[in-house]
């Protein structure tokens, strides 16, 4: 697959099976993260890797709590709308239980702290999908990146002080019958193209 059919066969995967990813495919999509560009080339991104269930679920967890909390507000973004919807009703992961959670953590002080994320988060999944792997772009730990509980517990997986995530992936084998992510592109119906010259 070369890297123009690597960007538009990508889909999203939010059902994993249980097949391990392997070690060797998860470090290259984690160094496809590493070499994504930076602003001024600083290279601050922090990549937590997640694979251990016990932690997955508490994660789920924290953030079930965080959200129930909350109360949908008339404008609210229609993820975090729904995040906060299916948290009320007790059953919601938002991870959709991956082999893997690749957590991109930044400081919170840098003014380029979510487009270096973005950009890392792209690499890896276009890397994941030349390697035959599903994945998600995860938003919701980077909406509750102040909720306290969360940051407490995040802090014990190696988020430093400074930082605060941005964004995750999940990535695992595709809960299909062959294991393999949906590779149909989706039609564009939008972003709008202007040419100047």
């Amino acid at each position: 697959m070369n890297t123009l059919e690597a960007i538009k066969t990508r889909r999203s995967t939010r059902k994993f099976s249980d097949r391990r990813v392997e070690l060797e495919k998860l470090d290259k999509i984690v160094s496809a993260g590493r070499f994504a560009p930076s602003g001024g080339n600083s290279q601050t991104c922090h990549f937590i890797v997640v694979r251990r269930k016990k932690v997955l679920t508490k994660l789920a967890e924290l953030a079930q709590i965080a959200f129930s909390k909350m109360e949908i507000t008339e404008g609210m973004y229609k993820s975090i709308a729904n995040s906060v919807r299916a948290s009320k009703n007790g059953r919601y992961v938002f991870h959709y239980d991956p082999d893997a959670l690749i957590i991109v953590a930044n400081r919170k002080d840098y003014g380029n702290n979510i487009a270096d994320t973005a950009c890392a988060l792209e690499n890896m999944m276009i890397a994941a999908n030349e390697l035959d792997l599903g994945s998600c772009w995860i938003n919701q730990l980077k909406w509750l990146n102040e909720d306290e509980a969360l940051l407490e517990y995040e802090h014990t997986l190696g988020l430093e002080e400074n930082e605060r995530i941005y964004g995750a992936l999940a990535i695992g084998y595709a809960d299909t019958e062959d294991g393999m992510p949906c590779l149909e592109p989706l039609e564009r119906t939008g972003n709008k193209v202007t040419y100047i010259g």
